[in-house]
């Protein structure tokens, strides 16, 4: 063990290999921080240039750019309250709080420090654990896919407390939303004569759409109605409190073991990923804490279970992919793209073949992982500096870069229409103080369910099928559960509220 691991930091150690970490990381964080272009779309960028690399250069580039994505979204999820990426919704939830008390600096390094913390973890899971964890889910067929995602559904519950009734019509919402287009048998569904609506809608623009349209809207709107006085409200403190950012690390050392333990293990689990895994940890911080309700007001915790989590899923996304060649999501499929191009075939032999290809992943995420802090702390100033803009500058800057965003992920306009369109029912859903998060939970699940629904009932059309299988059994048991509790603590909220 240790001779290829000697070996791999030899390798990566290079100074050209090095310099690849470096610019893969800072590409990988401006994906992640431009609202709308994701990580998967920063990998997509680069993947042309490892054809004429090497297969640890090829590698160590990608996988900077992963780990530089996942800690991206921070920065527009605390400075503008949109999330960069699908896996920093929650970031949003306290971050976002936290920077309008005028703290962006302390929301910053915390998430930072979060997102590092959760990285070394899920590499120490991938090593220690991988075998173990490739067993587990490599036993994760259909029934247990399925059950998994109900599983996250009944999250939906959890997010709502105050609003469960409207918290639910919105999941429904967001499912339904997923079933436009063409059908698993290529038929097509509620097109309405719409050609453009027979691919269905991407899930960017529709989340994008509803989040930012929103955002921006509510922030127009405050800066209308507070007048001359709005801008004396745009200063912020931009400094990184280091010693205040230890302690309260320290305070959630607990919490960012359990929310980097959660991503590392859905990372690993094929079909699954940093949303499920943001949600996950999300919900675990506030069924854990002593005061659940303060949970959204801007609190550290659920900074650290949002960032440990989501950055966490870049180690144990490897777990499938390399020891089964099961890639887990579309970036891990790209990943998988570059070990083939190089003519190295991802699967259980592949540890024993090629040894010092997979302990260079090992080291090139550590290192990428130091970078990404340094990086991200060496810049906040200037991330931290977009909270100064005038909001009448902000707003149409941020709406024009969303929409390039959304038309380049398919080159194609619908899509900005597609992004306008949800952000206009957006707008109206938190005009009805409807909670938005359940909504777009189930756009991002709602087309996996489906699949693997059907998938499932294909290969054996008994429902019992899923009571009988010992993980799909389990999954929907918590699945209940956390129903129960959330509906617990709804009527508790509605017991306090006719008390006050």
């Amino acid at each position: 063990m240790p001779e290829f691991f000697l070996q791999a930091l030899i390798e990566v150690a290079d100074p050209a290999t090095l310099g690849l970490i470096v610019a893969g990381v800072l590409i990988g964080i401006i994906g992640g921080a431009i609202p709308g272009f994701t990580v998967t779309m920063a990998i997509l960028v680069v993947f042309p240039f490892t054809f004429a690399m090497d297969p640890v250069s090829g590698v160590a580039l990608m996988v900077a750019v992963f780990v530089g994505g996942y800690s991206g979204g921070i920065v527009s999820g605390v400075m503008l309250g949109i999330p960069g990426t699908p896996s920093s919704i929650t970031t949003v939830y306290d971050g976002y709080p936290m920077a309008k008390k005028g703290e962006p600096g302390r929301a910053l390094g915390i998430g930072v420090i979060a997102s590092f913390l959760g990285t070394v973890i899920s590499v120490g899971v991938l090593v220690v654990l991988g075998p173990l964890l490739a067993s587990v889910s490599i036993n994760f067929r259909p029934w247990e896919i399925t059950a998994l995602i109900v599983f996250a559904l009944t999250l939906v519950a959890s997010l709502s407390t105050g609003n469960l009734l409207k918290g639910l019509m919105a999941a429904v919402f967001g499912l339904l939303v997923t079933t436009v287009g063409f059908d698993r048998n290529s038929n097509v569904r509620f097109d309405f004569d719409i050609r453009a609506l027979a691919s269905g809608f991407d899930i960017l623009p529709v989340m994008i759409g509803v989040f930012a349209f929103a955002q921006l809207m509510a922030n127009l709107e405050t800066l209308h109605g507070a007048g001359a006085g709005a801008k004396a409200q745009v200063r912020r403190d931009v400094t990184i409190p280091y010693g205040r950012i230890i302690a309260d690390m320290w305070r959630q050392k607990i919490n960012t073991i359990r929310s980097a333990l959660i991503g590392a293990f859905v990372g690993a689990l094929p079909g699954t990923g940093g949303t499920v895994a943001n949600f996950l940890s999300y919900d675990q911080a506030r069924k854990f804490s002593r005061k659940p309700q303060e949970f959204g007001t801007g609190i550290p915790s659920g900074i650290v279970a949002s960032e440990a989590s989501n950055s966490a899923v870049a180690g144990g996304a490897f777990i499938p992919t390399l020891a089964l060649g099961i890639p887990g999501d579309l970036p891990m499929a790209i990943m998988m793209g570059v070990l083939i191009l190089h003519g190295i075939n991802p699967g259980p032999l592949m540890f024993d073949q090629n040894p010092v290809l997979v302990g260079s992943i090992y080291v090139s995420l550590l290192i990428g992982a130091v970078v990404m802090v340094l990086a991200h702390l060496a810049l906040v100033r200037w991330f931290a500096r977009i909270a100064l803009i005038p909001q009448e500058i902000l707003v149409p800057v941020v709406l024009m870069l969303t929409a390039v965003g959304s038309f380049a992920l398919n080159n194609n306009l619908f899509d900005v229409w597609v992004l306008f369109g949800f952000g206009l029912v957006g707008y109206l859903l938190v005009k009805a103080d409807v909670p938005l998060t359940p909504m777009v939970l189930g756009v991002v699940l709602g087309e996996n369910l489906e699949r693997q629904l059907f998938r499932a009932l294909e290969l054996d059309d008994s429902w019992m099928t899923f009571l009988t299988r010992p993980i799909s059994a389990t999954l929907l048991a918590l699945a209940v559960a956390s129903a129960a509790f959330a509906l617990i603590q709804n009527r508790r909220h509605a017991a306090r509220t006719a008390e006050g």
